[in-house]
């Protein structure tokens, strides 16, 4: 019973981390890409999102629940989860371990991203706008940290994207996952991109 529990939570872990998160992610990249554009394209981008309906419902349900759930059973499977990296060094074993080590680089950068953006807003001591990013990445400090968290997040999402393949049986034979690990390569290298673009496009 315990058995099938666990399975079915992994599962699941490997599913929201691709949808909704994972969506949310490509989706939130191209969003901020329209920085590249200037600040009146990057507050308009924003503007667009913020108004749509039923907002912070929406988020609550398909991205900040769903997200909880990844985060806390994540952690559970990167402190319980035994790696074989000193005994077989195998490739798809050291990715196992990054993929544990991004996640839990991804948490404290997006606990400190949603502080900093989100829920400064939601206090009133912030607008989200270009001018408040602008402002975060006038300290090269910062400008570092986003770099860091912005790839362990496209790594994270990418690597994690070949485990889903595997683990709901859409790539089996050998060849296929091959493969798809060329193509989750193509995917952490674009977002990557996209994501440092819009990040140079505030300073």
């Amino acid at each position: 019973m315990a058995g099938n529990r666990e399975f079915l939570n992994r599962r699941l872990h490997s599913l929201l981390g691709v949808v909704p998160i994972g969506i949310f992610l490509i989706v939130h990249l191209v969003v901020n890409h329209f920085a590249t554009g200037g600040e009146e394209s990057f507050n308009n981008a924003v503007g667009f999102m913020e108004s749509l309906p039923f907002l912070i419902f929406v988020e609550i349900i398909v991205i900040y629940l769903p997200l909880l759930f990844h985060a806390i059973y994540g952690l559970y499977i990167a402190f319980t989860a035994k790696n074989n990296t000193s005994r077989l060094g195998y490739f798809r074993n050291w990715m196992f371990l990054f993929q544990r080590i991004s996640g839990v680089i991804v948490l404290i950068f997006l606990a400190w991203h949603v502080y900093e953006t989100r829920i400064q807003a939601a206090l009133g001591n912030a607008t989200l706008d270009f001018s408040l990013m602008e402002n975060v990445f006038s300290n090269p400090w910062m400008i570092a940290f986003y770099i860091i968290g912005l790839i362990a997040t496209t790594f994270h999402f990418s690597n994690g994207l070949w485990s889903f393949c595997v683990s709901w049986g859409i790539t089996q034979s050998p060849r296929s996952q091959q493969i798809t690990s060329y193509v989750v390569l193509v995917v952490f290298v674009v977002l990557s991109i996209i994501g440092i673009r819009a990040i140079f496009a505030f300073v």
